[in-house]
C-alpha cells in the first residue's frame, strides 16, 4: 500500500483507528444484542419491540460498515471475529433470553456505552485535526442519544 498523506500524522491515525475499534466492537455487539431481542420478544410489547428491534439493527448494520470503512480509509485493518469484538467491547453479552423490559434496559444502556466509547474517540480526533473521525463518531453519539433516549422513555 501507498503512503497516507492525508495530513494526519501515522501515530495519530493509529490511536484514533485504536479508538474507531472500539466503536466498532460495541456497534456490532449492539448489534448483535439487538437482533437477539428481536427475534426473541414476547409479551404484551410484542409488534411494538419486534419492529422497533429492527429499525435500530438495520441501522447498526449500516453503521458498523462506515466505522470499519473509516478505520481502513486511515490505514489500518478493522476487527472482525466475534473473538476480536468481545475482546475489545464494553458491551457484555446477554446470557438467555431476558423479559421485554429488561431487554429494553439492556439496550438502554448499550446505547449509551457506545456514545461514551463514542466521546472518548472524539477528542483524539479533534485533537489531531481529523474532521471525518470527528463527523463519523459526532453523528453516531447523536443517533445513541436519541435512541437511548426512545428506549428509556418506554419504561417510564
Amino acid at each position: 500500500m501507498s503512503k497516507i498523506d492525508i495530513g494526519i500524522s501515522e501515530a495519530d491515525r493509529e490511536a484514533i483507528a485504536d479508538g474507531l475499534k472500539k466503536v466498532l466492537a460495541d456497534s456490532y455487539t449492539l448489534y448483535l444484542q439487538t437482533h437477539n431481542f428481536h427475534w426473541n420478544v414476547t409479551g404484551p410489547q410484542f409488534r411494538e419491540l419486534h419492529l422497533m428491534f429492527e429499525e435500530h439493527y438495520t441501522e447498526l448494520a449500516v453503521a458498523v460498515d462506515d466505522i470499519a470503512e473509516r478505520i481502513r480509509t486511515i490505514g489500518f485493518s478493522a476487527p472482525g471475529t466475534y473473538r476480536a469484538f468481545a475482546e475489545l467491547s464494553s458491551i457484555e453479552e446477554v446470557d438467555g433470553v431476558p423479559e421485554a423490559s429488561e431487554m429494553v434496559r439492556l439496550l438502554t444502556h448499550g446505547h449509551e456505552q457506545v456514545v461514551k466509547t463514542c466521546r472518548s474517540v472524539l477528542s483524539i480526533a479533534q485533537d489531531a485535526d481529523d474532521e471525518s473521525t470527528a463527523a463519523l463518531v459526532s453523528d453516531r453519539m447523536r443517533v445513541h442519544e436519541k435512541t437511548a433516549w426512545m428506549l428509556r422513555a418506554m419504561v417510564q
